[in-house]
């Protein structure tokens, strides 16, 4: 009986460690208008000196699949510098609009992983290589 109540709470444990890690990045649930990208100058800060701005619907469309297909990484992962700045912003609704989402992201080498990040948060997202050729292409086009 003992056996049998360590294994239940054993499963638990690793069922509840499981639901937080690989949990995907979230955004509101209301329409995008504009994805705006500029290159970081650190941590905790927005670089409002914009590189590109993303507005029709297929741009958007792809950055909220690659911002919301991101995977919660377990452990410390150690980042220097974010590259880019990724700043969501939604439509305004009747009382004026919503909060924007600041977000960093470390963009990987072709075949690599990327990795984003909120800019007030702790914890470090991963994409898959696939999505940071994707990525690549968005932010660097044909260089």
């Amino acid at each position: 009986m003992e056996k049998l109540l360590v294994g239940i709470l054993g499963f638990l444990f690793l069922v509840g460690c499981q639901s937080t890690f690989g949990e995907t990045m979230v955004l509101m649930d209301e329409p995008l208008e504009v994805v705006n990208i500029s290159e970081s100058k650190g941590r905790g800060d927005m670089n409002m000196d914009l590189l590109h701005s993303f507005s029709d619907k297929e741009e958007l469309d792809f950055w909220e699949r690659a911002i919301t297909t991101a995977r919660l990484q377990s452990g410390d992962r150690e980042l220097t510098n974010p590259d880019y700045d990724v700043m969501v912003e939604y439509k305004p609704d009747s009382d004026g609009g919503f909060p924007a989402h600041g977000i960093h992201l470390w963009l990987g080498d072709e075949g690599e992983k990327s990795y984003f990040m909120y800019i007030e948060g702790a914890g470090v997202y991963e994409t898959s290589a696939r999505m940071t050729n994707d990525l690549r292409e968005y932010i660097l086009g044909g260089e």
